[in-house]
């Protein structure tokens, strides 16, 4: 499995934390649901608008695929950020979230 981890701080003084959220779930989430690979993400925020997304991926070629959505993203979410986001590529070797409900 890898990962595409993206570090950012939303302006709160631009946008709302729920509100951005909201928009990722709406313009961003559905595109990458239909990508072959995809096996979901994460999405951190603190009230201060710091925030880290992680999107979860089968191989490496499924999710190297797909970085120009990510890029086009990062474009049509560049107004709301106080400075550019840093995007970095993992290798996951462990996850443990057999206990994980959140909605």
């Amino acid at each position: 499995m890898y990962s595409r981890v993206t570090l950012l701080e939303l302006d709160v003084m631009r946008i709302d934390v729920d509100e951005a959220l909201e928009r990722y779930r709406s313009e961003v989430l559905p595109d990458l649901q239909r990508r072959p690979g995809y096996e979901g993400c994460f999405v951190l925020v603190s009230p201060e608008g710091q925030g880290l997304v992680m999107s979860l991926w089968s191989g490496e070629a499924e999710m190297e695929a797909t970085a120009g959505i990510a890029t086009e993203a990062l474009d049509r979410f560049a107004t709301i950020f106080r400075a550019p986001p840093g995007r970095e590529r993992y290798e996951v070797r462990l996850a443990d979230v057999s206990a994980l409900t959140v909605g």
